[in-house]
């Protein structure tokens, strides 16, 4: 399945979901990223980036690629160098419309911008070597969901971390019920 087709047929979880559905429809920039969780899915493991120096979650440009899982998981492999990442769920588990202010970038001003992100729910061994991309990030670390608040600078984000985390969970216990 294309990736148009995937988020067509996504089932928004609220009001903001079906907006930012419509908008990244129509206005398609394929930025995606990968929540990655711990078998007890209570921790997610986060990288210190660089740019906005705070703990977030991995992602990053799908460039041409149409398999935006394919790409979530490239990315996640990247920035946390954890080789063995799997896959919670092959559907897209959110879909946001988040800013990004004025930066630089690799010496490059880079203006403010929206991203149009698509989301997967990634699972990996929390005993996995980890190690930081440092031309990226400074960091990279397993955080406990409860703790979110401590690390993230980006209030807006703590919002989405919990959607997913709500979603997964929901999924889980759906499919423990069948």
């Amino acid at each position: 399945m294309d990736y148009i087709q995937a988020i067509k047929n996504f089932e928004p979880m609220n009001e903001q979901e079906q907006n930012d559905k419509k908008l990244i429809l129509k206005f398609i920039e394929k930025n995606d990223d990968g929540l990655i969780f711990n078998e007890k899915l209570d921790k997610i493991l986060m990288v210190h980036h660089n740019i906005y120096n705070t703990w977030s979650w991995t992602g990053g440009h799908a460039d041409g690629e149409a398999d935006l899982l394919k790409v979530a998981i490239k990315e996640a492999k990247e920035e946390t160098s954890i080789e063995n990442i799997g896959v919670l769920d092959e559907n897209i588990i959110a879909i946001d419309i988040l800013p990004v202010v004025p930066h630089v970038k690799r010496g490059k001003f880079i203006s403010g911008h929206l991203h149009f992100c698509i989301s997967y729910a990634l699972i990996a061994d929390e005993n996995s070597h980890i190690e930081a991309k440092l031309d990226e990030n400074s960091g990279v670390k397993w955080i406990k969901i409860d703790e979110l608040e401590q690390y993230s600078n980006e209030p807006y984000l703590i919002g989405v971390y919990r959607k997913i985390h709500k979603r997964v969970l929901m999924n889980r216990k759906n499919q423990e019920n069948k």
